[in-house]
């Protein structure tokens, strides 16, 4: 008979995206894992904080149904405490005892809905699907940037100059003169930067360079570094 697979298991060898239930109530519970896993989606769930921060499953959740009120830190509290560590995750609220401004504290704080106890399951699932489309585009842009930032990392510092510069509007004499540069080495180093940058088009550099400033601005707010403005 073969070896029965522990839910750890496949949420560790699973590439799909998995819906994160956080409640004390377990048949609330129950009943949001049998509604998520009857479309297909794959659901874990947890009765506390403290349960999922031990089981390590929020990198890879696609997004957090969580009741508001419960043992220990609260729903509202963990979602500050998410933000406070740049953790993005969608996040879906339910309650039986929600309140004006409870509901827009979740939502000011980027909640995907507020749903009151007891939900009709149409609604949970709308819910659930914009929040996984959220994480979706949000993974999508984050690798995007990612592979901008490699591609920075390669220019050379005088390179980098460049970049700051052409990126800021300046004509190919202005950069020279700033740099101290002939206008000739200046087109080269353009060149070898929109090579080594992949960029099709100006326009497509500066969009790059803002990327690139976005990343440098937690870094220049902790004076590490100087900051990197297009």
């Amino acid at each position: 008979m073969p070896q029965q697979r522990r839910p750890a298991d496949d949420l560790i060898s699973a590439a799909l995206p998995l819906v994160i239930v956080l409640d004390d109530d377990l048949s609330v519970r129950e009943s949001l894992i049998s509604l998520f896993r009857s479309v297909g989606l794959r659901a874990v769930a947890f009765a506390s904080v403290d349960d999922v921060a031990r089981e390590k499953v929020m990198d890879q959740a696609s997004c957090l149904v969580l009741d508001i009120r419960m043992p220990g830190m609260d729903g509202l509290a963990f979602q500050q405490y998410l933000l406070s560590i740049g953790q993005k995750i969608p996040l879906i609220f339910m309650t039986g005892f929600g309140d004006v401004p409870m509901t827009v504290q979740a939502m000011k704080g980027g909640a995907i809905d507020f749903l009151p106890k007891p939900f009709e399951e149409a609604a949970m699932l709308e819910a659930v699907a914009a929040a996984l489309e959220r994480d979706r585009k949000q993974r999508q842009t984050e690798r995007a940037s990612a592979a901008i930032w490699l591609r920075f990392e390669t220019l050379t510092p005088r390179e980098r100059e460049v970049m700051r510069y052409v990126t800021s509007g300046h004509m190919n004499k202005q950069v020279a003169a700033a740099l101290d540069l002939s206008e000739i080495t200046i087109k080269v180093h353009r060149g070898r930067i929109m090579q080594k940058m992949a960029a099709r088009s100006l326009p497509d550099l500066v969009r790059m360079a803002e990327v690139v400033a976005g990343r440098l601005a937690p870094v220049a707010d902790s004076e590490a570094e100087p900051s990197y403005e297009p």
